[in-house]
């Protein structure tokens, strides 16, 4: 045995017996497995405000991530706000949010005026609503001559209405009166008050005035006609910016909605504490209703906006002319995709 062999034998022996007869344990190196996340870099934080239209159940992805950690988990902190549909556009040109969730036709007009929106998703690809009318309107020849509410012209609202209306053979623009309105909750309230004869709504306030004895013309959402209802969207400049904190934003998304199909009881909690409604039956109900509409991956596509681009083109040329595929990127979802986070 060589010299230098035999001190380093010399010196093992040593640290055994100070050791009172067993080696003292060698930390395994990192491999990247879970006990290496110390030897990772992690992201910064990234403060997110994320504006959204609607006070509606096909917010539940986005409020379900925020309640349950899953931005968090993805290094995001998400500073979400309630910011109207008719306010959403302007505010995210404004630069004072980064990413709006909202309605595609809104994003297809900007863009067709001259802005660089991007669609990046799509959590609500169909119309989720269902069409309701007051007690003393039983029948789409009774709702001939009444008003109809829609949050503002060129709304996603207004749009789902003109085609609802014109499937079930009424012409919006002779038949009836839109009005309108603002919000969906605000729709919700005319309709009570009686100030409006029509209106869509969706579960689960739609639930609640079926309780109060208005009447369900019909459900849009059972024709599966495809939409941007809750798009994702942001400047160019800003995704262009800063890629990775978009990246993550999609994912925590992507694996809220995987999260919600496995987690009914929770997505009701989240639910009841949004939408203020306390009956669980109802909640129960919505849940139902709502993740058959959810995609697990929300890609955004050509054809959800081609209802847009038919009713806002017809007295905007602009629109009418403007090349869709443009405005949309696909590739935050198929990143998710691609790394099984619908799983």
């Amino acid at each position: 045995m060589s010299p230098v062999r035999i001190a380093a034998l010399v010196v093992t022996l040593s640290l055994v017996a100070a050791c009172g007869g067993n080696p003292a344990p060698v930390a395994p190196a990192a491999t990247g497995g879970p006990g290496a996340a110390s030897a990772t870099p992690q992201p910064a934080v990234a403060k997110v405000i994320v504006g959204f239209s609607e006070i509606y159940e096909g917010a539940l992805p986005m409020w379900y991530a925020q309640d349950k950690g899953i931005f968090a988990k993805n290094f995001v902190d998400a500073d979400l706000r309630f910011t109207a549909s008719s306010t959403g556009i302007a505010a995210l040109l404004a630069n004072e949010i980064q990413i709006f969730q909202g309605g595609g036709s809104e994003t297809l007009a900007a863009n067709a005026q001259g802005a660089d929106l991007l669609l990046i998703g799509n959590l609500v690809p169909i119309y989720p609503y269902v069409f309701m009318t007051t007690p003393e309107v039983r029948s789409l020849q009774e709702l001939k001559g009444k008003k109809v509410g829609v949050s503002s012209p060129g709304s996603t609202s207004d749009i789902a209405t003109r085609v609802g209306l014109a499937r079930e053979g009424l012409d919006p623009d002779k038949d009836v009166t839109i009005v309108a309105v603002g919000s969906s909750q605000n729709r919700t309230a005319a309709l009570k008050a009686g100030s409006i004869q029509g209106g869509l709504d969706q579960p689960p306030f739609s639930y609640q005035l079926e309780a109060q004895g208005l009447h369900s013309l019909f459900d849009m959402a059972s024709l599966k006609l495809p939409v941007v209802n809750n798009g994702l969207v942001v400047q160019r400049s800003y995704a262009t910016a800063n890629r990775a904190v978009v990246q993550r934003y999609v994912d925590s998304l992507v694996q809220s909605i995987a999260a919600l199909r496995k987690d009914k009881a929770g997505a009701i909690a989240v639910l009841k504490k949004q939408l203020q409604v306390d009956d669980e039956q109802i909640l129960s109900k919505t849940y139902d209703y709502v993740m058959q509409i959810f995609p697990s991956l929300p890609y955004p596509r050509a054809d959800q906006l081609a209802d847009s681009v038919r009713v806002l083109g017809a007295t905007n040329e602009k629109v009418k002319s403007y090349e869709v595929s443009r405005m949309l990127d696909e590739s935050f979802v198929k990143n998710a995709a691609d790394r099984g986070l619908d799983k």
